[in-house]
């Protein structure tokens, strides 16, 4: 199974939205600076009682205003040869199995085999349970959601006979080009998380307000002889990406902010300046 990035490779994270840097431009400017892959957060909504950040505070104006990840992905595929096109993350527990299954192998035709499935159960719970979701429970929804995809991607007639997930034999295709899939890397931090990574491909720690990266960077080194590990969203710090590096992480992704075009164009040639 391709591991997605390979030996310590680089990509952008971002919160696609109306008002930064068109996905399209984005893309192109990915490849042309040496870029290796794109990760695109998802937020289908923010409830209007729930604006806070969960590290405190409110949260920044590009959640209230992201684009749909696998519409800026399929645009992104659209204008680029090679750079690897991902979810960071996709909300499963906010989306339907047998759509999104379709959704991410019509991404990896289209794109000749590019596409990279990030997951995670998320932590809005009043977005969770808009979609119709009871956040206690929404640890098991995933697994099974997750676990329903790849037999969709992986079987001809795929069944799927859950508590959370229950369907008859289907048809369903394109099939993803990848084989036996395209990957799929759990986010967060937590042990169920991590658990959860073990199980079904590969892990995606966020390294957005870690304040102790050489522990991380230890709990990486532990974890990644086992299965491939995307740092995201890492601080554009030289000696922690050298620690991630040691490591042994697969990948690492640097989050670009939401801002116009002539702003994240210079960030990004400062972060290839950075990566060598």
């Amino acid at each position: 199974m391709r591991t997605g990035l390979g030996t310590t490779k680089f990509g952008i994270h971002t919160i696609a939205t109306d008002e930064s840097i068109h996905p399209a431009r984005l893309g192109r400017a990915l490849e042309e600076r040496g870029f290796d892959a794109l990760f695109v957060a998802d937020h289908s909504h923010i409830p209007a009682g729930s604006a806070a950040s969960p590290r405190g505070g409110e949260l920044p104006r590009q959640y209230f205003r992201a684009l749909d990840p696998f519409v800026v992905l399929g645009t992104v595929a659209a204008v680029t040869e090679n750079l690897l096109l991902g979810t960071g993350v996709a909300l499963l527990v906010q989306r339907d199995p047998i759509q999104t299954a379709k959704e991410v192998a019509s991404l990896d035709f289209l794109s000749n085999g590019r596409a990279v499935l990030g997951i995670g159960a998320g932590w809005n719970r009043e977005e969770m349970r808009n979609h119709g979701t009871d956040p206690r429970t929404r640890g098991r929804l995933l697994d099974e959601r997750i676990a329903a995809i790849i037999e969709i991607w992986t079987e001809d007639q795929a069944e799927f006979h859950g508590e959370h997930v229950d369907f008859n034999p289907i048809f369903a295709w394109p099939k993803p080009v990848q084989r036996p899939h395209p990957p799929v890397y759990v986010g967060g931090q937590s042990a169920r998380a991590l658990a959860r990574a073990k199980r079904f491909g590969g892990w995606m720690p966020s390294a957005d307000g870690i304040t102790d990266p050489t522990g991380a960077a230890q709990q990486i080194a532990q974890v990644a002889p086992e299965i491939p590990v995307i740092v995201n969203a890492a601080p554009p710090d030289p000696d922690i990406i050298a620690a991630y590096r040691e490591a042994g992480a697969a990948g690492i992704t640097f989050h670009l902010p939401n801002v116009p075009e002539v702003e994240a164009l210079r960030t990004l040639d400062n972060l290839a300046r950075l990566v060598g």
